[in-house]
């Protein structure tokens, strides 16, 4: 089948289903939730929708826990509801993507189950691997989610491999099988409509060995299963054997990825990868501590990922980092900041992803999450850890919001009425934010100024100039606080000028001496030529003239 490649010309907005829309009164967001909201999507001008996954789980993972891959979790619908998603979608010309979450499935999928016993074919659809001596793990590797990263079976005498909980076994990617089965669930998600997927930590699926890793502070291992070749082989068999013959999209997620192997994951592998170095402007070492000083970092990373690669997934939060208003932006000129952001999500090179929320100002939870209030399971391991190390609660709760991924994931801001208009239970499954009268769809869709009428207005200028969609992409070197670069295609200029700062910024006189008219602007009634300095977090798109 003929590939349109819709995704260069399109806008991806991520949903987490559990948060975004409650149609029958539990607190969980489902599936005929998202159906409710698809006229809100298409007026935004979203073209693609991302569903975190919807598959059946023992949410120890909140979803990325796999145990059935062709179904959808009963929390969130039903396999018709799924379809019904996908037509109502369609009718509206949104096509929609899921995750495709490979590395491991739940301990509770049947294979998985099926694997303890060591005669049959499953058995092999795992890691397992007798100890270096009794009571000791084969190999020195931790867990993402902290901890050795091997469980031991008693009845097998045997340790299987999970790089992330224990709840979820990593697939063997050395057994032939795997590659069928995966081959055959993407095959049943294309056929009943879906337009691709998002390839949750792809880079990491084949483990090349078992040796043991070198020591650091965070992860331990990762040199035996990042990007290794094996790894490249099987994304191209993916390709050659399913995604070329459909019309489709997959971006990967690529953690600690660098230019060369994004350059070959978009040759014939992928179409798009998502890369971290961005996101970790902000982080230091340890992402627990925070980096003051962060711009030219940020800048940095993002003028060298338009250089090295072709076409970028360009994203600034999803549903595994905190809300970048909270990172990148002082509270006292949220909306500027936040119709900031979205200027340079929405005219860098590359598919920009909006991620829900993200489009009305959404933040992070008013204040540091108890222990009590944890979802996320990444924090209760952290948490613990910070406490054996000798930290006290406040500075070890401290620690553990500096990476918290619940504040992502809080319900979705609809309305001013009890819980936000997300759900008619108040006892939803976390806590909606404080900020909701102030931050929802309603009360900013009546407001011509607010941050998500600037989104409509930016994503209809992008979608009607070519410059901004297709056009290269060209920097200017200048202050960290200034971001400055061109957008070329066909002899159009637009030219894309923002203050990443708090603070008036005077401008370089190569910049002040330019001539243009502002087509958007976070200030209203700004001009362009001859402008001396930019206010706090300024930003313009500028048709320039001679």
């Amino acid at each position: 089948m003929k590939q349109t490649k819709r995704y260069l010309d399109g806008i991806v907005y991520q949903i987490y289903p559990r948060s975004f829309a409650d149609s029958n009164g539990d607190g969980i967001g489902d599936i005929p939730g998202i159906v409710s909201k698809l006229d809100y999507l298409k007026g935004l001008g979203v073209s693609i929708i991302w569903l975190s996954p919807v598959y059946p789980t023992p949410n120890a993972d909140f979803g990325y826990d796999i145990s059935d891959y062709c179904s959808i979790n009963p929390e969130f619908g039903t396999l018709e509801d799924m379809d019904r998603l996908i037509a109502e979608a369609g009718r509206r010309s949104i096509k929609i993507i899921m995750d495709l979450v490979v590395n491991h499935t739940s301990d509770e999928h049947p294979w998985f189950k099926a694997s303890k016993d060591k005669d049959s074919p499953y058995h092999d659809y795992y890691i397992y691997r007798k100890g270096k001596k009794p009571g000791v793990p084969p190999n020195n590797w931790t867990s993402n989610f902290g901890g050795p990263a091997w469980e031991y079976v008693p009845s097998l005498d045997e340790w299987y491999l999970h790089l992330f909980s224990k709840k979820q076994p990593d697939l063997n990617w050395h057994n032939p099988k795997v590659l069928e089965e995966v081959e055959a669930i993407l095959r049943f998600w294309l056929d009943r409509g879906i337009y691709g997927f998002r390839c949750d930590v792809i880079n990491q699926i084949y483990k090349e060995s078992l040796d043991d890793g070198k020591w650091k502070p965070w992860l331990i291992g990762q040199e035996h299963y990042l990007m290794k070749e094996g790894n490249h082989e099987i994304l191209r068999r993916l390709h050659e054997d399913v995604f070329s013959r459909y019309d489709c999209m997959t971006v990967g997620e690529t953690y600690d990825v660098d230019y060369a192997n994004a350059r070959r994951f978009l040759d014939g592998e992928l179409d798009m990868v998502f890369q971290f170095d961005t996101m970790g402007a902000d982080k230091r070492l340890l992402p627990i501590f925070v980096r003051k000083h962060w711009k030219k970092r940020f800048k940095k990373t993002l003028v060298e990922w338009e250089k090295q690669v072709d076409w970028n997934a360009v994203y600034f939060e999803n549903h595994d980092q905190k809300r970048s208003i909270s990172r990148f932006v002082n509270p006292r000129y949220r909306d500027l900041g936040a119709k900031m952001l979205a200027t340079l999500l929405l005219t860098l090179r590359g598919t920009p992803f909006i991620y829900q929320g993200e489009e009305i100002g959404m933040a992070d939870f008013h204040r540091p999450f108890k222990k009590k209030e944890f979802k996320d399971p990444v924090n209760f391991w952290l948490y613990g850890l910070l406490r054996k190390l000798g930290f006290g609660e406040k500075r070890s709760l401290r620690y553990v919001n500096n990476m918290n991924r619940d504040h992502a994931r809080l319900p979705m801001q609809w309305s001013n009425s009890p819980a936000a208009g997300f759900s008619s239970n108040q006892a939803t499954w976390l806590p909606v934010n404080d900020d909701y009268k102030s931050y929802n769809v309603k009360i900013e869709s009546e407001d011509p100024n607010s941050i998500l009428s600037y989104y409509k207005k930016l994503i209809a200028l992008r979608k009607s100039d070519p410059a901004l969609v297709r056009g290269s992409f060209e920097a200017i070197d200048t202050s960290s606080d200034i971001f400055a670069y061109y957008r070329l295609n066909d002899g159009n200029i637009r030219f894309v000028l923002v203050n990443l700062s708090d603070r008036r910024v005077v401008l370089p006189r190569s910049i002040s001496e330019m001539r243009g008219k502002v087509l958007l602007s976070n200030y209203e009634g700004a001009g362009f030529t001859f402008k001396k300095f930019l206010r706090p977090y300024e930003s313009l798109i500028v048709e320039l003239t001679a």
